[in-house]
């Protein structure tokens, strides 16, 4: 049964599906299950090998745009010609253009001809664009729903939010109805940048149900080589993350401790991590694993004694947000170390829920991660009151519920204007 008009939702984002971005998966299907009619919008074919399971009970259709213009020469001039014979057209024209000249690049005339193609072949029954990250997804949903006519909303995360030019920033900031965002850290600078924008807070979240309590026990606590305590990473092998820092610190541990460190996860500085770690002399206790599905993630987190992550803030700004892999490790009981940057105090609370390191010192990572692997009744106590305070203040459901209201009412007031 075909769609009312006006009643769909199409959510751009940069690629889909993706192992990495379980967040906007569990987003979509929230939506889908509070009765909004979704069509995704992709600006990238998939890359990964396998999908998770949330990926396949999203009913959404995907519309995917021409990754790159010269592989559908044909797709696009069909969609300029259609386009610019639009009321609109120039005018979005004219805003390219003005961000062409702040920003030179290939990419910016890729992102108005990947608007065109939405613009073109946006299904009639959508009445709003929701793109997902501030930098190339929500050029692309601005031009595009500039073109159409739509109501804009977006999402800000974490590199999209600091690396993206502060002027181009506030200008999608004052386009949308409304931004959320996932932590207060990242509110709280997007509503200085732009007063008078909307900007909604709203944590990511768990499914408790997704993640149930694995009833953890005790642990080994370092002094038998046969039972090492076992150290988890979930991070993409990116600079911001911190795994040099994390290297050194595991080199820095006294020699008699016995422990492992499993890391999961792909990225461009996986060989320069495990050079690091050969010539730290410590590749041997070491496991890199690559990227894997959220089961076997899931499975990861209820087998490791300890989680750390090691983030920093980047040469260029790049820095995390509230990593969910924080949230998923809480929700298993699982011991936190992490440093102090971004939003992260925002779920740890140092000496209560986790333990909080000062970034770039691998010292005291070193010291925290000794501390925790000889005591494994406080890295059990700590795993605990992380679990508890996942599922008392970072439950999915709430911030899902008033995202669904916020689209739902943006939605109603477009159908209204066009009445």
């Amino acid at each position: 049964m075909p769609s009312p008009p006006g009643s769909r939702i199409a959510v751009v984002v940069k690629g889909y599906p993706r192992l990495s971005e379980t967040f906007i998966a569990q987003e979509l299907l929230g939506l889908e299950r509070r009765g909004l009619d979704l069509v995704i919008v992709s600006l990238r074919h998939p890359t990964d090998p396998a999908v998770h399971p949330v990926h396949q009970e999203i009913r959404a259709p995907i519309l995917y745009l021409p990754e790159y213009l010269r592989d559908e020469p044909l797709r696009v001039w069909r969609a300029w010609r259609s386009v610019r014979r639009s009321s609109t057209y120039e005018g979005v024209r004219r805003l390219w253009l003005a961000d062409v000249r702040r920003d030179p690049t290939p990419n910016r005339g890729r992102r108005f001809g990947q608007a065109l193609v939405l613009a073109a072949e946006l299904p009639a029954e959508v009445g709003l664009i929701y793109g997902h990250y501030l930098h190339t997804p929500a050029s692309v949903a601005r031009y595009a729903a500039a073109l159409t006519d739509r109501p804009l909303c977006l999402s800000a995360h974490a590199k999209d939010l600091w690396i993206t030019p502060a002027r181009e920033k506030r200008d999608k900031l004052l386009a949308s109805r409304f931004v959320t965002t996932c932590t207060r850290h990242g509110r709280d600078h997007l509503q200085a940048l732009a007063p008078g924008a909307r900007v909604l807070l709203n944590h990511h979240g768990l499914d408790p149900a997704r993640f149930p309590a694995p009833g953890r026990g005790g642990g080994p606590d370092g002094r038998d080589p046969a039972h090492p305590v076992r150290l988890l990473g979930v991070a993409r092998l990116v600079p911001k993350k911190g795994l040099d820092v994390l290297l050194e610190a595991l080199a820095r541990l006294p020699r008699e401790l016995a422990w492992r460190y499993a890391h999961i996860g792909a990225g461009p500085g996986r060989a320069d991590l495990e050079r690091l770690a050969r010539d730290l002399g410590i590749a041997d206790r070491i496991t890199w694993h690559g990227a894997r599905s959220q089961a076997e993630v899931l499975d990861a987190y209820r087998g490791a004694d300890l989680c750390v992550l090691a983030s920093r803030i980047a040469a260029d700004g790049d820095r995390d947000g509230l990593p969910n892999v924080l949230m998923e490790a809480a929700s298993q009981e699982l011991a936190l170390v992490a440093s102090d940057v971004a939003a992260v105090p925002e779920l740890i609370e140092h000496g209560s829920n986790g333990l909080l390191v000062r970034s770039e010192d691998p010292d005291a990572l070193r010291q925290a991660l000794e501390t925790l692997i000889r005591d494994p009744e406080r890295r059990l106590a700590l795993g605990r009151a992380a679990r508890r305070t996942v599922v008392e203040r970072f439950a999915a459901a709430p911030g899902l519920d008033r995202l669904a209201a916020e689209l739902r009412a943006v939605l109603g007031a477009a159908r209204d204007r066009a009445a």
